[in-house]
């Protein structure tokens, strides 16, 4: 039964942000077909904060009108939404609507931001409903979360999007400008003939990859469905009777107005009522877990940095920090970074660290990465050890690690908060957003209004010396 739980969790916490993450892999061959081009990330970006109205709605129903608002209702209805939409962009995402003489993909825009609000709206709804479950689920909701990015990713690759190799083509060329500043190596008629980047053809439409998508969010809400039929009071109640060596006569219903009788060693006995009732303010080991205020605010300042890290600031340069170095290094720190998230969820559920100042160490690690991935995007296009095989190795193991440790963090934190209250993990969700939205409003500016990172095709830039 524990496995079945786990394998529910893991499946529907797949549903969590496989919208996003599927739109974000596909643009490589989305940017060749729609008429923002290289502008579409900042597009995205934009609608993906939009879509924290629906976050902030669901925190100020449980702040202002405490159980009024239901996770059940909400996640169907979330999750249906999801697999109407993904269903939807699977055909129109191509059609483009003229505006202010123009055109512009608006129903591309519109169905995203459906599925922004679909993603966002699960980060304050998905992990408060597995609080009816026992602790040790929780990670394994995470881990399905990580998958939710890992799974598009393997995808894509599948599909050969942004899979890109250097031709050589007659006469000079001229690198373009993808919406910001960049370099180009122009040749002259004397000189070897110029390189340029030439994307492989897709192995199958984008038609089929968000069928894909959808059918992933289908599956979501099967599992859900599962998951809120599945008799989990009397799992619980089993589970702690078994490691307590309680026999199965000390659980009984009693008629109310009577008292529960004293088993025959005169030992404590236990309902099934009571069990349920506790375990959401029960730690892993069946205590009661109580931090101060100051811890408290460490660990929500905490979340509020990881996800700026992880969901604002550095995603945003993966491009300027990856591609310098050439393609390779580009989809090995992609594709790797993906899998080492929910590698660190799973290490999460089997070694456990709840101690905040290992956290706190663990914080700084992956900030000290994080700093690293930020410094070499800054140097673009010419970052250090650019040309050697040792620069390729760092930055895959930086991106890597970034995501690796401060993963493992931000489980760990939502563990700590699940032995608090169930209000405590609806403001996890709250603050996880806050700190994407921070993230992302800083670096939209300094990306596509001041231009301040230089983006540079690899096969034909060339830098001075």
């Amino acid at each position: 039964m524990a496995w079945l739980t786990h394998f529910l969790a893991c499946i529907f916490g797949t549903g969590s942000w496989v919208a996003i993450n599927g739109v974000w892999v596909e643009l490589p061959l989305l940017v060749n077909e729609l008429p923002e081009g290289w502008y579409l990330p900042s597009y995205l970006t934009i609608i993906i904060q939009l879509a924290n109205l629906g976050p902030l709605f669901v925190t100020l129903m449980h702040k202002l009108k405490p159980g009024l608002l239901k996770e059940v209702p909400v996640i169907c209805v979330v999750v249906s939404v999801g697999i109407l939409a993904l269903f939807l962009l699977a055909f129109l995402w191509h059609y483009t609507t003229p505006v202010a003489g123009e055109p512009h993909s608006v129903s591309f825009f519109v169905l995203t931001f459906f599925l922004s609000l679909v993603d966002c709206t699960s980060s304050v709804t998905f992990l408060p409903f597995m609080a009816r479950f026992h602790p040790r689920y929780v990670p394994t909701l995470f881990i399905g979360e990580g998958l939710s990015g890992f799974i598009p990713a393997l995808f894509a690759l599948a599909q050969g999007a942004g899979i890109a190799t250097c031709v050589q083509v007659p006469g000079p060329t001229f690198n373009a400008s993808l919406g910001n500043s960049s370099w180009a190596n122009g040749t002259g008629a004397g000189d070897s003939l110029p390189m340029e980047t030439r994307y492989s053809p897709a192995n199958f439409s984008s038609l089929v990859f968000f069928l894909l998508l959808s059918a992933m969010m289908s599956f979501c809400l099967v599992a859900f469905v599962f998951l809120n039929w599945q008799p989990q009071s009397w799992d619980l109640s089993r589970q702690d009777l078994c490691s307590s060596e309680i026999t199965l006569n000390s659980i009984q219903k009693f008629p109310a107005g009577k008292e529960e009788p004293d088993d025959s060693t005169g030992g404590p006995t236990y309902s099934t009522e009571r069990k349920v009732e506790n375990v959401n303010e029960e730690g892993p080991g069946g205590e009661k877990v109580l931090y101060s205020g100051s811890k408290l605010v460490f660990i929500y300042f905490l979340i509020t940095w990881l996800n700026a890290l992880t969901n604002g600031i550095l995603p945003s340069v993966q491009s300027y920090s990856c591609l310098p170095y050439g393609n390779l290094a580009y989809h090995l720190a992609a594709t790797l970074s993906s899998m080492a998230n929910p590698l660190a969820c799973t290490v999460a559920t089997f070694l456990p660290n709840r101690s905040l100042l290992f956290l706190g160490i663990l914080t700084a690690a992956g900030t000290a990465f994080g700093v690293y991935n930020m410094a070499m995007a800054v140097l673009s296009p010419c970052p250090l050890l650019q040309h050697s095989n040792w620069g390729v190795a760092l930055i895959v193991i930086s991106w890597v690690s970034f995501t690796g440790t401060l993963t493992y963090v931000k489980v760990m934190l939502g563990m700590i908060l699940r032995s608090c209250s169930h209000s405590a993990l609806v403001w996890y969700g709250a603050v996880e957003q806050l700190g994407s939205l921070l993230g992302a409003v800083l670096m939209f500016p300094l990306v596509n209004v001041y231009h301040f990172f230089q983006s540079a095709d690899f096969c034909s830039f060339q830098c001075p010396a």
